[in-house]
């Protein structure tokens, strides 16, 4: 017997109206799906520090990191004096990301300095330590014995030298006319106290530092103690409140120090950029700040302390808006 065909109609009406449902319903879900942002790109330039140094070593490793994860971005790195270039160099826009010293910074902006409050940071990173090395026979037992001594005080546009200079005024010396500067930076110093060409050299740098590590090596070194020196380095400037007193555990450089600590003054270093930097571009390079803090630690044992709790802490300058997004995202 055949069907009715008003029932054959009925299916085919419910058929009808499911398939139209069903195609609104995928239509609607690929209209309202989120796009996938493309990851920023184009070509930057990244200020670092001088050869054998902290900052060139981070940066090194840093651009390896962020080709992983920025594959779009090719990034440059440029070498530099320290801190105080670097700064000159964000400024005039010849580089766009730059490691700085917190003290460096403070002192650009407390002079007035060319666009000094479009400067913005991305994160808080690890904090150089200040190192005094002499030679293990050396009469030097604090920086007040360096007058009329040949010492090694940092290049002259380096954050090596700022503190330098202040920490000789805190002992009670002048740095051109107390001392004998030699203005070289970490890469020569070494070699110069090794030759005994030079009787004592300051660094500002992570722990451990690879250039006096390597220095043990060859030759016996002390580190002298520069702890005494912080009530009277705070008496100077407004930013020299940016100075901490720190402690070198006896396992930073365990052949130099023989189980001793030796206290001395810590300046925290933050990564900065421009606040006219691409929001993603930032965002994504401060991701990979944090990110990468293993796998560079790994190498630059100072680099363990970049820290999502502290790197937010920039004082002098404030956040850039792409480092504050990713933050809140990343926010537990």
């Amino acid at each position: 017997m055949r069907r009715p065909s008003g029932l054959s109609t009925g299916r085919q009406r419910v058929l009808w109206a499911a398939t139209a449902v069903l195609v609104v319903c995928g239509l609607l879900v690929w209209w309202l799906r989120p796009t996938p942002t493309p990851s920023p790109g184009g070509e930057i330039t990244f200020a670092t520090g001088v050869r054998t140094g902290v900052y060139e070593r981070y940066g090194t490793l840093f651009k390896k990191r962020l080709a992983r994860d920025l594959p779009r971005v090719d990034l440059t790195l440029q070498r530099s004096q320290g801190s105080v270039q670097n700064l000159a160099r964000i400024v005039s826009g010849e580089a766009d990301f730059t490691i700085t010293a917190s003290d460096a910074l403070a002192a650009y902006r407390e002079k007035g300095g060319k666009r000094a409050s479009h400067i913005r940071a991305c994160a808080r990173l690890y904090d150089d330590y200040m190192h005094l090395v002499v030679r293990r026979d050396s009469p030097v037992d604090s920086a007040r014995d360096l007058k009329g001594l040949r010492v090694g005080v940092g290049e002259r546009r380096s954050g090596v030298a700022l503190v330098t200079e202040r920490l000789l005024k805190a002992a009670g010396l002048d740095m051109d006319h107390d001392v004998h500067p030699v203005r070289k930076g970490i890469d020569t110093m070494p070699k110069l106290l090794s030759e005994g060409k030079l009787d004592a050299f300051f660094w500002s740098g992570g722990l451990p530092t690879g250039a006096i590590e390597r220095l043990a090596e060859r030759t016996d070194i002390r580190l002298v103690q520069l702890g005494d020196l912080l009530p009277r380095l705070h008496e100077q400037r407004p930013e020299t409140r940016y100075y901490r007193a720190a402690v070198m555990a006896p396992d930073a450089y365990p052949t130099v120090q023989r189980g001793r600590s030796v206290k001395t003054v810590a300046i925290a270093n933050l990564l900065v950029t421009l606040d006219s930097t691409d929001p993603e571009l930032t965002e994504g390079i401060t991701r990979s700040v944090i990110k990468s803090r293993d796998q560079i630690g790994r190498e630059v044992h100072a680099a363990q302390k970049v820290d999502l709790r502290t790197a937010i802490y920039t004082d002098p300058v404030p956040l850039h808006e792409g480092a504050r997004r990713y933050y809140r995202s990343a926010k537990p």
